[in-house]
């Protein structure tokens, strides 16, 4: 079911990319639309982790680094069937964790000191084993092309506003609408694109949890650590970027009321909520 919704949400990303692209440039426009989606995709495809490891600070860590950590990602990796990622470690109060990699044979996983100090070792466990469920996945490969098929879609929907706004485009009497028309889609597109990513990443997070669940062997663990970490977060947030909140297991951005409508992770107790059903169905 997740992977349908995804690929249906995918479609209409690159539906709206074209309507974008003709509405700027009729069928050229379209042709740079998807020149600059397949540009984009390609450099982060193959630069995305490295820039995002760095961002963070990470630093990769060996097994006689730190026995106990390294030691359970490649426990948990053999328990997925997944090639033993590499693996790092981010110096940072805020308890989090993320997954990063172009497929399973390249992932690493990290997570910052605030979470290690947090959890227990069967919790923490139940963490990194949902990020290697986004590895098992490829959520990582899944959530990268939807991010930046979002950002190609602001990028020309500004430029279309642009043009709009000095002359270019569709004379009034077109049958696409025009100035108005073209400058209300430049508003809307962007916003479309953006529900449509989270709810993508929203849907990846549960496939994750699930996925963690199955791989370290107790959903309660990972449900006990989502509890924590969501209170952790709260107290001490991180200093990341809007670009970069839908990696991590919770949302490292702080914000609540309406802003929580437009987040890229589920509500917490709804994802408590279905790993403690994963739990009651597995003893039944």
């Amino acid at each position: 079911m997740n992977a349908l919704k995804t690929t249906m949400l995918m479609t209409f990303l690159t539906v709206l990319l074209v309507i974008v692209g003709g509405a700027l440039g009729g069928v050229a426009g379209m042709g740079l639309a998807f020149l600059l989606a397949g540009g984009m995709n390609f450099f982060s495809y193959w630069f995305s982790d490295k820039i995002v490891l760095n961002m963070y600070g990470a630093t990769q860590i060996e097994e006689q680094d730190d026995p106990r950590f390294y030691g359970m990602v490649s426990r948990l990796a053999a328990q997925a069937g997944l090639p033993m990622p590499k693996v790092y470690v981010i110096v940072d109060d805020s308890p989090n964790a993320f997954a990063t990699g172009r497929n399973p044979e390249h992932a690493a996983v990290a997570a910052t000191t605030g979470i290690m100090r947090l959890l227990n070792d069967d919790e923490l466990a139940g963490v990194m084993a949902h990020e290697l469920g986004h590895v098992r996945n490829r959520d990582i490969l899944i959530s990268t092309l939807a991010a930046t098929f979002a950002g190609a879609i602001t990028y020309l929907a500004q430029m279309a506003q642009w043009s709009a706004m000095f002359g270019g485009g569709r004379s009034d009497d077109d049958e696409g609408g025009g100035f108005f028309g073209m400058i209300l889609m430049a508003i809307l597109a962007p916003f479309a694109a953006m529900l449509i990513q989270m709810a993508i990443s929203r849907s990846r997070e549960y496939g994750a949890d699930a996925a963690g669940a199955q791989i370290c062997g107790n959903p309660l663990s990972l449900a006990h650590a989502l509890q924590k970490l969501e209170m952790g977060s709260q107290q001490i947030p991180m200093d990341a970027t809007p670009a970069t909140a839908h990696m991590f297991i919770v949302n490292p951005l702080t914000g609540g009321g309406l802003m929580s409508l437009f987040s890229t992770h589920p509500p917490i107790p709804e994802r408590v909520h279905r790993l403690e059903d994963m739990s009651r169905n597995s003893v039944a």
